[in-house]
């Protein structure tokens, strides 16, 4: 008789009570306190524009009957390319009331790297900022976007008042099945492709953060630096704190001086960071000159965090620094830690209505406490898809709804995962995704390059360094200074190479 290793299937359940769901329309879920509570500062910038609930609401329902008005139809799709700003909301519910889909864009993204994202994406209307007017214009061209809508107004352009509208409430939507926004993330084939969510999508990773993020009633104040582009700024901040009755204080780019006085004057509670912004907290001097102690907790993701910074900055400021880990296909999080159980270095513990699988990638088998393996998740904020994607979907979410994260981890015996390496070649710098084939496509154009490999060197700070090795061609000679040029005139900023090396040849199999 031979004998066959029998494979058991190892299902990890979340130790968090399991929550209800509601089946709404986003936006009639993350603005229910107009209802609460209409009078309570919903979200500002500290200094000229805010919104309170009633407002806000008001405000969202405005748009959506001017973007009805003006052909938007269920399933048709809005770019937005702003930095943060109290009218990123405003936009935000206003196509989702409307039924429509937005598109999020990295302002700071050049007119190529804008018009990719509108094509794919089927937008027909960009929303934008003046300092982004000139960005847009040229992004549009050969695009389906008929029009440029410039919140604050532009010589020739259409402003956010301009196209306001009656208010209208909620357009009929099917939250399980009808695709709300639509942010971007670089696959290992190092194009981005569009991550479908679902209103109910959006909604259930909100309900799941209820035993995580424990807010106290009205008189929580959160900073959101952290941009709303991007998943976790969008939906643990922006929409996470509005959900729950909090105060949204926006910046447009993180600059420490200025969160630290925001902090002190707004009586900021929550602390939103990726890992830099944790560094900086514990060790830039400036930190002492400033009132924190109406801090109750700094939430770190986006990369992981160490152990020893983690407590070096919860020391430093005096509250608690958690963990949470999460992805953009996962709406985000998937794990996070409780209030009063954390284990520094980890990301916490899975969140309500999730389980987890952590399967070695070599053998598929599943593992048990302590045993390292490709993370697999399952639960209702799964996306629904890359759009236009299949195959890449196919490859992401198999048949039975188990999402594989691409991230090796292991699970301890306290329900604690630790991320500790990703199986997929992305370099995570500074929380966002740098596709190395993407900068090595780039770098080979170069007429001073004659090959070329990009690699991901870890880094305390940014979590990894994008590190380019380059073979030069005959009699040629390259600077890091003049490498980072040459990327800076086609890529984002974060998409840079930060370290250079010289070699004779990038080796290579057959």
């Amino acid at each position: 008789m031979h004998g066959y290793a029998l494979t058991v299937t190892i299902i990890h359940q979340s130790p968090l009570p399991a929550v209800e769901i509601r089946d709404v329309a986003v936006s009639d879920y993350i603005l229910r306190h107009a209802g609460i509570n209409p009078d309570r500062l919903a979200i500002s910038d500290g200094a000229a524009t805010s919104y309170t609930y009633a407002e806000l609401r008001d405000a969202v329902r405005r748009l959506a009957g001017g973007l009805h008005k003006r052909g938007l139809s269920e399933g048709g799709c809005i770019g937005l390319m702003a930095p943060n700003m109290p009218e990123y909301a405003v936009v935000f519910h206003g196509v989702a009331t409307a039924a429509g889909i937005l598109t999020t864009i990295n302002p700071t993204y050049g007119a190529e790297e804008v018009r990719f994202q509108l094509n794919d994406a089927g937008a027909t209307m960009l929303i934008t900022i003046p300092m982004f007017y000139e960005v847009a214009q040229k992004a549009i061209e050969g695009t389906g976007v008929t029009e440029i809508v410039v919140i604050g107004g532009a010589e020739g352009a259409l402003s956010l008042d301009d196209i306001m509208g009656d208010p209208i409430d909620q357009i009929p939507v099917n939250p399980s099945e009808d695709v709300m926004v639509l942010p971007y993330s670089s696959g290992t084939t190092g194009l981005p492709k569009g991550v479908m969510l679902t209103h109910r999508n959006l909604v259930a990773n909100v309900c799941q953060m209820e035993h995580v993020i424990v807010y106290a009633d009205n008189n929580e104040v959160a900073l959101a630096a952290l941009p709303f582009f991007h998943i976790y700024g969008m939906q643990v901040l922006m929409n996470g704190v509005l959900a729950n009755g909090g105060t949204v204080i926006t910046m447009p780019r993180f600059d420490m001086v200025e969160a630290l006085k925001l902090c002190q004057e707004q009586k900021v509670t929550r602390f939103f960071a990726v890992p830099p912004m944790v560094l900086g907290l514990a060790k830039a001097p400036i930190v002492d000159d400033f009132d924190l102690s109406s801090l109750v907790q700094i939430f770190c993701g986006a990369a992981p965090l160490g152990a020893e910074l983690q407590e070096e900055a919860s020391r430093r400021v005096g509250c608690q620094v958690v963990q949470g880990f999460g992805m953009t296909e996962l709406s985000p999080v998937s794990h996070a830690t409780p209030q009063g159980v954390n284990r520094p270095g980890t990301s916490g513990v899975a969140v309500s209505n999730v389980e987890c699988r952590v399967v070695d990638p070599e053998t598929g088998e599943d593992q048990d406490v302590g045993g390292r393996g490709e993370l697999w998740v399952r639960g209702p904020m799964v996306m629904k898809g890359y759009l236009n994607n299949e195959e890449a979907t196919a490859e992401t979410i198999d048949g039975d709804g188990w999402l594989h994260t691409g991230d090796v981890a292991f699970l301890d015996e306290a329900g604690h995962y630790s991320i500790v390496d990703r199986l997929k070649e992305l370099i995570k710098y500074n929380g966002f995704q740098v596709p190395p084939a993407e900068l090595e496509a780039l770098l080979i154009t170069h007429p001073s390059v004659a090959d070329v490999a990009v690699i991901g060197v870890r880094d305390e700070a940014a979590g990894e360094l994008p590190k380019a090795f380059v073979v030069l061609s005959p009699g040629a000679s390259l600077t890091l200074d003049e490498v980072q040029t040459f990327v800076g005139e086609h890529l984002v900023s974060y998409k840079q190479i930060r370290l250079l090396e010289m070699t004779d040849v990038i080796p290579k199999s057959a």
